[in-house]
């Protein structure tokens, strides 16, 4: 039997909209990040899940949390699924990234799979923790349906892991706050059957672009 996941970028905060690096620093949601939590638990409150994961950062607690009280789920928070940890980068913008750091940044753009920010995580590291976080929700819900709260960085790589595009690739998908995204696991690999809705919101932006 195939599991389904049901993934969701956390809503808007301010960092997001000013294009500043979170990472792993705890922010929390802005007014139209915690309006887009609001619209999103509308939109799942006909669907049925067996569970409800989320990363343990306040931005995803806070957007998972009218979703668990409208699907009358218990939270389960789960370090495994926070964002990349950026080192030198978070608290910037990606422009002063550029800027104050030249070098690590060019390693940044590039994906260098072992670039670390110095004292973060490299992308190897990062993506690795991912698809074993997945992968174990998918054995533990087998044949289920699951939702999980997360961040940007974690949808990138379950992504690009599902449809086999290398890091170095562009990144021609969306990622957008509070989006929807459903892919299902199964014996043979990964498929994504649904990626970035957001008929549900208002207003949604994919700042990982700037």
């Amino acid at each position: 039997m195939n599991t389904r996941l049901c993934l969701v970028r956390h809503g808007e905060t301010a960092w997001n909209a000013e294009g500043r690096v979170q990472g792993q620093l705890d922010i929390p949601l802005n007014a139209t990040g915690h309006a887009q939590a609001q619209a999103t638990a509308e939109a799942l409150s006909a669907q049925t899940f067996t569970a409800l994961y989320c990363s343990d950062l306040t931005r995803v607690r806070q957007t998972a949390a009218p979703s668990a009280q409208r699907l009358a789920l218990p939270l389960n928070y789960d370090a495994a699924l926070r964002e990349r940890h950026y080192g030198i980068f978070e608290s910037h913008t990606y422009v002063d990234c550029r800027e104050k750091f030249p070098e690590h940044y060019a390693r940044f753009r590039d994906k260098d799979m072992d670039f670390d920010f110095g004292t973060g995580e490299s992308l190897r590291t990062f993506h690795t923790r991912v698809l074993e976080a997945m992968q174990r929700i998918a054995h533990e819900h087998h044949g289920e349906t699951v939702l999980v709260f997360t961040h940007g960085g974690v949808l990138e790589s379950v992504y690009r892991h599902a449809k086999a595009i290398g890091h170095a690739a562009p990144r021609d998908f969306d990622i957008p706050n509070a989006g929807l995204n459903w892919i299902e696991i199964h014996a043979k690999g990964w498929d994504v059957l649904t990626w970035a809705a957001v008929a549900h919101l208002k207003s949604s932006r994919d700042d990982l672009r700037d």
